[in-house]
């Protein structure tokens, strides 16, 4: 079963919620009871194909032996090449998922949501190395955080510290009426942006724009659009979907949208669309390029290193959603936008050619309103078939 994908799912989740919601109210813990559920959920989701149970299971203890060794390790020692080895030990079952595919033969390695699970995994890895996590993580800490099942296929990823702060906060009943209503607020938001605006856009425009658009640009730019509003909803709903349910056990997992049509430009919308995703890439591979690059003194120039960052950053993003050309093409038009903005934001500053005010802000958005159309009208394949 694919987790909020029928009215089914949703009433199944409801009933098993119901405990919870009544412990929350009565200011009772809710970790215990949440095991439950979690494990019930994940049967449900995984009871579809063998292959995908076992290839979880395998990849959790794999992550688990990696993440308590590493910390062992890292209680006296700080070796550069443990800690490399050790994170491309975390991400290569999600490395060889990507490959499989492309090689044409069968990809035993993949399961859903192995790429937020391997987010979660390496992250906890990264913030060892930090010296941000000292202290050994039991087995139940890094299954339940591993597998927290609202988020498990498409995010958003949280960090494990910001996560066991909440999984160990006894909520009062105020403070969890107050999240109950938030999470339920949140569900039903998803279900307008999902079931009913997504759905409506797919149905009645998208697959009908043979009869509406009346010429081939004009069926591209239509579908350009209508695309882009549609993979917006559909996403977003998802999303509020998965932080709702996760209020509602007690866990504020983070927001992933933040009105991403508005932004200003390219920098801005990576701030607002996908935001777990983006901050994650930004945190541990664009920051810590940036730092190696400036420790090692290998380059010199702060621009270039800084575009040489976002270049790597948004061509792993690309390639991570697959292997397939839309997706690298993807990756690289991102790359594109993102260095020259850089270009032109240092340029601005010194000749002031762009100004600041209301009607320059309306010009900015619309701008980039396009820009960002045009890169998920390449994400979506079309101009390649």
């Amino acid at each position: 079963m694919t987790p909020y994908s029928s009215f089914l799912f949703f009433i199944i989740l409801g009933i098993l919620l119901l405990p919870t919601m009544i412990l929350g109210m009565m200011g009772k813990p809710l970790r215990y009871y949440n095991v439950f559920v979690s494990i019930v959920v994940l049967a449900m989701i995984f009871s579809g194909g063998e292959e995908g149970f076992y290839s979880l299971v395998i990849f959790t203890i794999l992550q688990l032996v990696l993440i308590k060794g590493y910390i062992r390790y890292r209680q006296t020692k700080n070796g550069s090449l443990v800690f490399y080895i050790m994170s491309l030990l975390s991400i290569l079952p999600l490395i060889l998922s990507k490959i499989l595919p492309f090689l044409a033969v069968d990809n035993w390695a993949a399961f859903l949501g192995i790429s937020y699970l391997t987010f979660r995994a390496v992250q906890i890895i990264i913030e060892t190395r930090d010296g941000l996590i000292k202290e050994q993580l039991s087995i139940y800490q890094l299954v339940n955080f591993m597998l927290f099942y609202p988020t498990i296929s498409s995010g958003p990823i949280d960090r494990f510290r910001r996560f066991q702060k909440d999984e160990q906060k006894r909520w009062t009943p105020d403070e969890y009426k107050e999240l109950l209503y938030k999470g339920i607020n949140k569900i039903f938001l998803g279900f307008l942006y999902k079931f009913i605006i997504g759905y409506a856009i797919n149905t009645y425009f998208i697959m009908n724009l043979d009869h509406i658009a009346d010429g081939r640009i004009s069926y591209h730019l239509l579908y350009m659009y209508s695309y882009s509003l549609y993979l917006f909803f559909d996403f977003a709903g998802y999303t509020l979907f998965a932080v709702g349910v996760s209020y509602i056990m007690g866990i504020r997992s983070p927001e992933n949208f933040n009105l991403p049509f508005i932004s200003r430009n390219i920098k801005d919308f990576w701030n607002r669309w996908h935001m777990s995703l983006s901050f994650w890439f930004r945190d541990y591979v664009f920051m810590r390029f940036v730092f190696l690059m400036k420790k090692k003194k290998w380059i010199q120039n702060k621009m270039l290193v800084s575009n040489l960052g976002y270049i790597l950053l948004f061509l792993l993003m690309g390639v991570w959603h697959g292997l397939a050309i839309q997706y690298i093409v993807y990756g690289a038009y991102h790359a594109l936008m993102m260095t020259a903005f850089n270009f032109f934001e240092t340029w601005n500053k010194k000749h002031k050619r762009w100004p600041a005010g209301k009607l320059m802000t309306v010009v900015s958005i619309v701008i980039t309103f396009h820009v960002v159309c045009f890169g998920f009208y390449l994400f979506s394949g079309r101009p390649f078939q």
